[in-house]
Parts: C-alpha cells; structure tokens; sequence
C-alpha cells in the first residue's frame, strides 16, 4: 500500500475529542480505565476459551475472533486517543495517519462480517441442530473467519488507497481524535466526488449484506421459537441469541448513528462524540456481555480460577 501522494501536507494535527482544557484530565482517566477492562476484558476472554476445552466450539471460536479484533480495534485507536488529552499537540505522521485508516476500516469491516457469521451460526445450532455438526465443522467455521478477514482486508485496502490518491495542501488539523474517513475527506483540497462515492457504496454493500444475513437468519430462529411451548424452552433460545442481539444492536446501531452524522454537513463534533460507542464502549462490553450472560463462560472462569489457587 502506497503512502505517498501529491500532498504537500507531511504530517497532521489530531484535534482529539474536546478543546475544553478544564476536560481534558477528567477524559484521560476515563478513557485510560475504559483502554484497561477492554484490554483486560477481550485478553481475559481469549484465555479462557483457549485454556478451557468445553469452549472449543463454533460459536466461542467466532467469540474468541471477535474479541481479537476488538483487541486489535482499541489498541489501533485508544492510544492516540489518549495521547490527545495529555500532549499539546498530538501530531501524526501521513504514513502513521494512513495505517490507522486502514487498521480501523479492516477491524470494523472485519467485525461485522464476524457478527454474521455468528447469526448464521446461531440459525444452525437452533433450527438445524441435528446437522449442526456437519454444518459448522471446523474446516466451515475457518473458512468463514478467513472470509471475514479477506472481505475485511479488501474493503480497508480501497478506502485507504482511495484516500492516499488525494492531496491535502491547506490545514492540516483533523477535527477528530483519530484519522477517520470523513474528517480526512473535509480537509483535502482535491475533488473527493469519487472517494465519497466509493465509499459509500462499500459501506451500504456491507451493512446490507450483513444485515440481510442477520435478519433473514433471526427471522427464521424467531419461526422456529414459535413451535417452542415450554417457558424452559423459550428461556434457552432467548440465553442462546440474546448476547449476539446485544452486541449487534450496539455495533450496528452506534456505528450507523455516526455515519449518519458525520456524513451530514457541520456535524463532525457529533460525530466525534457518537463514535466513541463503537470506538470503546462496544469493544469494552462486548467481553462483559458474553461473560456476564454465559453460564459455560462463567464456569470456565470458576475452573480456571480453581487451577490457579491450586
């Protein structure tokens, strides 16, 4: 991936989350505490299901590879995220500004094809259960996961080289804590008609995709809940699904809340300040969600806990 372009702008200037001085301190804590459970939250997570074999299953090997890329996702972000509050100016070089566009788009893109492979896979354990086996093999579940990361490889790769290609020649202050498309977008001095237009495009075909998977796989569980007469019944299918609804209501809805505002004339700082749902509280809460509502989670943290005082 080429980092070099027309601009004659060599480094830019991340204005971070807020200008207000009296804020900055209170935020740094906060979101340094926040870096921490989410680090310690996904780290402790992929632990677990190594360690323990009862977890070694399709759904918590897509788990497991959803709290690598929320992982992943925070350490390319948060970091200069809290450089911004402590630093005078938090400066990022062209290069580095082009690495973590690229790392965020293929992280983000990345997880929402994770979170369909999941809904799919949670379609075949409740309504095809007796072919659940054959159907999520691991040969399946490995093949879904390297398809996740490809399709999320492919569309980083276009919105990071779309972006390379333009010239940034004025300001170099970005009005945001990261380098994000459209802040980017706001300050090139070049026509963005095609990168706009691209990137829209590669946006709606993942989230309709995504989301069509997710809904017509839903729709089908929500079907076969309706033959289920039991409460007990109803009780472990909605155990099953609920932590997935969650953590796709989260991503989905904080990440289509953002782009609605920033793609709007004026709205950045709205934008700036809805992205940090899917920046850092989703991948802090996404561990505690499959935690706090796993019962098999929950037993796997007593054994684990029991071998180490022993």
């Amino acid at each position: 991936m080429a980092m070099e372009n027309d601009s004659s702008v060599t480094e830019f200037l991340l204005a971070g989350f807020t200008d207000q001085p009296q804020l900055q301190l209170p935020l740094f804590f906060l979101f340094l505490l926040n870096y921490m459970v989410t680090m310690v939250g996904n780290l402790g997570l992929i632990k677990l299901i190594c360690l323990n074999s009862h977890l070694h299953t399709p759904m918590y090997f897509f788990i497991l590879n959803l709290s690598f890329i929320d992982l992943c996702h925070s350490l390319v972000i948060t970091p200069k995220m809290l450089m911004s509050f402590v630093s005078e100016k938090n400066i990022i070089s062209f290069a580095g500004c082009m690495s973590q566009l690229f790392f965020f788009c293929f992280f983000v893109h990345s997880e929402c094809y994770v979170l369909t492979a999941m809904a799919y896979d949670r379609y075949k354990a409740i309504c095809k259960p007796l072919m659940y086996t054959a159907a999520m093999s691991p040969q399946v579940c490995f093949l879904l996961m390297f398809g996740s990361y490809v399709m999320g490889f492919a569309g980083a790769m276009v919105h990071t080289g779309n972006m390379v290609r333009l010239s940034f020649c004025d300001s170099s202050i970005i009005n945001h804590y990261m380098c994000d498309i459209f802040p980017l977008l706001q300050l090139s001095c070049s026509s963005t008609y095609i990168n706009e237009l691209v990137d829209s495009i590669i946006v709606s075909t993942v989230v309709i995709i995504s989301s069509f998977i997710i809904f017509i796989s839903y729709a089908l569980i929500l079907c076969d809940f309706l033959h289920i007469s039991s409460a007990q019944g109803w009780s472990k299918a909605f155990s099953t699904c609920g932590s997935h609804i969650i953590t796709v209501a989260l991503f989905y809805g904080s990440g289509l809340f953002t782009h609605l505002k920033t793609s709007s004339v004026g709205s950045v700082a709205q934008g700036k300040f809805f992205s940090v749902f899917y920046t850092n509280v989703v991948p802090m809460l996404n561990p505690l969600i499959y935690s706090l509502r796993n019962k098999d989670v929950k037993l796997a943290l007593k054994k684990t806990l029991k071998r180490i005082a022993n």
